[in-house]
Order: C-alpha cells, then structure tokens, then sequence
C-alpha cells in the first residue's frame, strides 16, 4: 500500500470517528465561549500531541484498561460541567474589580488542557494506535490522523463561535454544562 494510501485510508477512518466525539463537542462548547482562533490554536496542539502518544505507543494504548480512563474523563466530564454551570461571567474579575475577557494565550492554553485530557484513551486515538501497529508508517498515520482531527476540531470551533454569537450565552452556558455533564455521566456508566 503506498503512502497516500495510508493517508487517505487513516484520515477517512479518523475523521468519521472523531465526527460524533467528546473532543469535537469540547471544541465546540469551549468556542461558544471564547475567541475562536485561540480555541482552535489549543485545540490543534492537544490533538497533534495526543497523535503523536498514539503513534508512539503503537498498539500498548489499546492495552490500557479502558474502564479506567472512561471514568477519568467522565469525572474530568462532570467537573467541568459543574464550573460551567456555576460560572457567573465569560470574562475574568481583575483586582481592581473591572472585567476584562481573557488573553489569546490563556484561552489556547485552556483549550489545550481540556482537549488534552478528553482526547486520552479516546477511540480515535486508541484507532490511530492501532493503525499505526497495522500500517508501520509512523509519520504516515501521524500526519493522516492529525490533519483529520483538526479538519474536525475546525467544523466544531466554527459552528461553536457562530452559536456563541446567535444565541444567549448564559443559556449557552447552560446547555453546555447539560452536554458536559451527560457525556461525563455516559463515560462514568459505560455507555461511551
């Protein structure tokens, strides 16, 4: 099988994967909220890190007690949630007591913490893992299995930010922290 093969074959895989996945609607809650490109900018780094840990590991992550990880990301799931429920305001107090929105840094860096940890043990990587194993193109599947997630953390931020800006963001917050709560709920029962 050539290169391009792999390519197409990992990518096509990976994207229809990633479609209906927690990461995507992580992207897309955290994009209802804050600026779109740092979102994407932390997003993107989340997903090329966690593909490099999948290619790396090979097939070991597929390995990893699955039940485990589940209930970690539903705890990580349903505490977020929580924060999104309770959280009053988008924007930060500073200590003179004025609001002031979050910088492009601080936004990309929260966006990477939480796809980060959504993405681990996450079918697409525990796919790329295993396509990795299967194919032995290691930069192949890397790049295929990359450019696929961000294609998809792309659909999401865009159709998160043009939400966010259609609809009341408090109740945006609100159905956010619905989503949150039962995708962590799902995760903690063994139903994803």
């Amino acid at each position: 099988m050539t290169a391009f093969h792999v390519f197409l074959s990992v990518f096509g895989v990976v994207f229809v994967a990633e479609l209906p996945d927690k990461t995507a609607l992580a992207a897309l809650v955290l994009a209802t909220r804050r600026r779109a490109l740092p979102v994407f900018v932390g997003t993107a780094l989340a997903l090329a890190v966690q593909s490099a840990v999948a290619v790396a590991a090979g097939s070991l992550l597929s390995l990893l007690p699955v039940r485990v990880v589940h209930l970690v990301a539903g705890c990580i799931f349903l505490v977020s949630a929580i924060a999104l429920w309770r959280r009053k305001d988008e924007n930060d107090e500073a200590p003179d007591g004025t609001t002031v929105a979050p910088t492009f840094w601080r936004t990309t860096w929260s966006a990477f913490i939480v796809i980060f940890i959504a993405e681990w043990g996450d079918i697409t990587q525990i796919a790329t893992a295993a396509l990795a194993a299967r194919y032995r193109a290691p930069v192949t599947v890397f790049f295929a299995a990359t450019a696929a997630l961000w294609c998809v953390a792309a659909i999401a931020v865009i159709l998160g930010h043009r939400a966010g800006k259609l609809l009341n963001p408090r109740l945006t917050q609100r159905v956010a922290a619905v989503l949150f709560a039962a995708v962590g709920l799902a995760l903690v029962g063994g139903l994803l």
